[in-house]
């Protein structure tokens, strides 16, 4: 924290109620609180107040005032993250920079495949413009509702059309940034190749807020699908999954769109805790794979190749039963299940979550060992997995009882032997601990355990060239060097 702050908080105040007008400066604890709190309730930080700009000029004179003033500055979009990474918790002043206000969509273009956006739009505001102009913007997850797509840059969200679509680093076209002095970085570009030098936008998609403020975006479209078939299908073992996936890219290639893992102890969660979740289907199986085929060309038949790939692994033994959803209602019910994985969780206990990745031909044996070796050390853990199986991303959650493990302090010691188990497991598979969830606060240490010593000092020479005072939301990302 660097020590030429000048300003004191009440100088400090004012003249940010100049630069966004006074109703837009929130400094009474109650009014902050739904801002200094993560979503899971385990970081609760302080700030000198809580601004929302109305722009980008706004954000940069608010940079600027801050960095002048050796003040903190905290991203924050929805604040639906999940690793802590949009709270203040750094030692000093610090100042959330909200950005609600900055909903505006600026330019869609059909033509193009093309929107942009400013950083504070919701996404599933985003998804709706662009099937208004019948295109599909497939960034999908579930806090769609509530998250912001700046922080789904800052985080390089994932979701469940990444399999056929990317991650959100694969759907920027060019970026508007606020650097840490208040510099705007104008790299707004909505074309499809561009060779002249760096790509800065790069630098700031996953970097969590650490080199800058995300204040607009140029986004990909697509063609929006015009026919889909679904199907829950049940598993004897998870092995079994990726012998599916070989069958089902091979009968229908990019029109698979989404393959969906969840174990039986992750739909159980969800049956126990979300009340308004049906489960139309009996819990007899390990594993369950939603599967998703989709195509672009109205009339194309979809239900017919996926019935044959489900019969023939029937046939084979892979599957144990399977449901196609008979009509949109049915299949929006069958995504509702796997849209409820967070929340079903949180409410089932103190939840250790992860978010690793690793190579597919990997990922049966990742999430075997994980479990075996989670159970032994900590038997009173209930472990359920969740994820992304055609894309290597497998979320492995340990859940402890609330009344042993009320909050952070108390699980601690679990917390640290439950992520070295699956650490260890992720780099003996060639995986790696973050695939879309972020490193934030909860997972710095983690970082600095399994990244190797050249990235590590390559991220930290990249932060001090672009933010040398150490305001920008400190005490994310990087671990404490040794």
């Amino acid at each position: 924290m660097p020590a030429d702050a000048t300003l004191p908080d009440a100088a400090l105040i004012d003249a940010l109620r100049g630069i966004v007008g006074a109703q837009h400066v929130l400094t009474a604890a109650d009014d902050q609180e739904p801002y200094v709190v993560d979503w899971r309730g385990r970081y609760h930080g302080h700030a000198v107040a809580v601004v929302k700009p109305a722009g980008t000029a706004e954000v940069a004179d608010v940079v600027r005032l801050c960095a002048e003033n050796g003040v903190n500055v905290v991203p924050q979009g929805g604040n639906t993250g999940m690793c802590g990474a949009a709270t203040p918790t750094a030692p000093g002043r610090s100042v959330v920079v909200r950005l609600d206000r900055l909903n505006r969509i600026r330019a869609v273009s059909p033509l193009a495949n093309s929107i942009t956006v400013e950083a504070g739009c919701i996404l599933q505001n985003i998804q709706a413009a662009a099937e208004a102009v019948d295109r599909l913007f497939p960034l999908s997850l579930g806090a769609e509702g509530s998250c912001q797509i700046g922080g789904n840059i800052a985080t390089n969200a994932g979701g469940t059309a990444v399999l056929r679509y990317g991650p959100t680093r694969e759907l920027v076209l060019g970026l508007e940034v606020v650097l840490p002095d208040g510099t705007v970085l104008d790299r707004l570009h909505r074309l499809r190749k561009n060779s002249t030098g760096y790509d800065l936008k790069q630098l700031f998609i996953g970097a969590e807020g650490t080199l800058g403020i995300v204040t607009a975006a140029a986004l990909k479209l697509f063609a929006r699908p015009r026919v889909s078939a679904l199907a829950m299908v049940a598993l004897p073992e998870i092995e079994t999954v990726l012998t599916l996936l070989g069958r089902l890219r091979d009968a229908a290639g990019d029109r698979l769109g989404s393959l969906e893992v969840m174990s039986r102890g992750q739909i159980e969660v969800i049956r126990e805790n979300v009340p308004d979740v049906a489960i139309p289907f009996a819990l007899d199986a390990p594993w369950y794979l939603l599967i998703e085929l989709t195509d672009t060309l109205a009339g194309t038949d979809l239900r017919t190749p996926l019935e044959a790939v489900l019969g023939e692994a029937f046939e084979a033994n892979l599957i144990t039963d399977a449901l196609l959803a008979e009509s949109e209602a049915q299949a929006q019910a069958l995504w509702k299940i796997r849209h409820s994985v967070s929340e079903g969780s949180k409410r089932a206990g103190y939840v250790v979550s992860h978010d690793s990745a690793v190579p597919l031909e990997q990922q049966a044996a990742f999430a075997r060992n994980v479990e075996r070796r989670i159970n032994e050390a900590v038997p009173e853990a209930r472990v359920v997995m969740h994820g992304h199986i055609g894309d290597g991303n497998i979320h492995v959650l340990g859940i402890l009882p609330r009344d042993r493990y009320p909050d952070m302090e108390a699980a601690a010691p679990v917390v640290r032997r439950i992520n070295e188990i699956v650490d260890d497991e992720t780099a003996a598979q060639g995986g790696v601990i973050s695939a879309e969830h972020g490193i934030g606060l909860s997972n710095r240490a983690r970082l600095g355990r399994v990244t190797g010593a050249a990235d590590l000092q390559l991220m930290r020479r990249i932060k001090a060239m672009l933010d040398p005072r150490g305001i920008m939301n400190p005490g994310k990302v990087l671990p404490e060097p040794a």
